[in-house]
């Protein structure tokens, strides 16, 4: 058995508000959508996330995931320049121990992301 992709399923009340979020700041492409359902499908490189309205079989009332979604990319500090000034910024861009370059935003939903780079690979 293979196991071939990971697809998150971001939960929020905000559908439209989101999917704004996702392709206007982080250059996401809408892949699909259906209204009836309050779904949607993203994409950007080798990234797939979809959006979902919560379903009447779940309790949700604001998001609740305990860990983040860590996107790793080539150019961490070019994403910076071009974020900081519009997002939640959860912390700055810095290089850590663990011989990352990276930084962390919160989502239109209060999701936290994070972005980060090899030391090895900068610039």
């Amino acid at each position: 058995m293979k196991l071939t992709a990971l697809r998150p399923i971001i939960y929020t009340h905000h559908l439209e508000d989101t999917i704004r979020f996702y392709i206007d700041l982080l250059g996401f492409v809408l892949g699909g959508k259906n209204d009836e359902w309050g779904w949607a499908s993203l994409y950007k490189d080798q990234v797939s996330i979809m959006l979902a309205r919560p379903n009447e079989h779940e309790a949700f009332e604001k998001p609740v995931f305990t860990g983040s979604f860590y996107f790793n990319t080539d150019e961490v500090d070019e994403l910076w320049e071009l974020l900081k000034d519009k997002v939640k910024v959860c912390y700055s861009i810095e290089n850590f121990k663990w011989q990352m370059r990276e930084f962390g935003i919160y989502d239109n939903n209060g999701y936290l992301l994070q972005f980060g780079q090899d030391i090895a690979t900068l610039k």
